[in-house]
């Protein structure tokens, strides 16, 4: 089996500077002060409108991103409805086949959860959940080699299993993911993939980001 550890890759973002020109402009229709659109007022006037809640204008933008994690935090990921995904799917992947090395991939656990090896308790979980993921994969192929179909094999692969998937959001709906998936009550391994995105989108959008943080995070 490969272990490996969470990604993110941007599948589709507009330039900043049109996009928030873009805002600007589809936002100032509700105040009807389109006179007041000069060079260097974009930023400007986002930050307000978003200070003041008025978040329905950014809705007019959407990013897509390439999420590597595990299933498990994607059974959370899907529950935000007002978004567009697409993910790899284990009815149809064949993991026996050579472009998956003829191995299942696993999201190490160790990574979410932070696990200090040097400590006996945090070492003795990891050992136990590396043999059950062992024994998951021997299960798969068992099952493979009896004749199985991938779709049949796919009920013994773990939560851990590695999968990708391309999400796309809206801005106003990104904010609120970001807001709910890095609070504190969030799940580990989840605000880890949340903050690899979240720190894309801070340096790439600042107008649209920079307000969220773990500080103002919904527990």
């Amino acid at each position: 089996m490969i272990l490996v550890k969470p990604e993110v890759e941007i599948i589709d973002m507009a330039d900043y500077a049109d996009m928030i020109k873009k805002i600007e402009k589809i936002g100032r229709v509700c105040y009807k002060s389109e006179d007041r659109i000069q060079n260097d007022s974009a930023e400007k006037f986002i930050a307000g409108i978003i200070k003041r809640g008025h978040e329905s204008v950014i809705e007019h933008e959407s990013v897509s991103v390439k999420v590597i994690c595990d299933r498990g935090v994607t059974h959370e990921i899907v529950r935000h409805r007002v978004a567009s995904y697409s993910q790899e799917s284990t009815r149809y992947c064949n993991y026996s086949k050579d472009k998956f090395q003829g191995q299942i991939s696993l999201i190490d656990i160790s990574t979410g959860f932070a696990y200090d090896m040097d400590n006996p308790v945090d070492s003795l979980k990891y050992e136990i959940w590396h043999e059950a993921m062992e024994n998951a994969e021997k299960s798969y192929f068992r099952m493979l080699d009896a004749g199985a179909s991938p779709q049949e094999a796919r009920s013994v692969l773990p939560n851990s299993l590695k999968t990708e998937l391309v999400m796309t959001m809206n801005l106003r709906e990104w904010r609120h993911f970001f807001k709910l998936r890095i609070a504190d009550g969030a799940h580990p391994q989840m605000k880890e993939i949340t903050k690899l995105i979240l720190d894309v989108f801070r340096q790439k959008l600042p107008v649209f980001f920079q307000d969220i943080g773990e500080k103002n995070a919904k527990n």
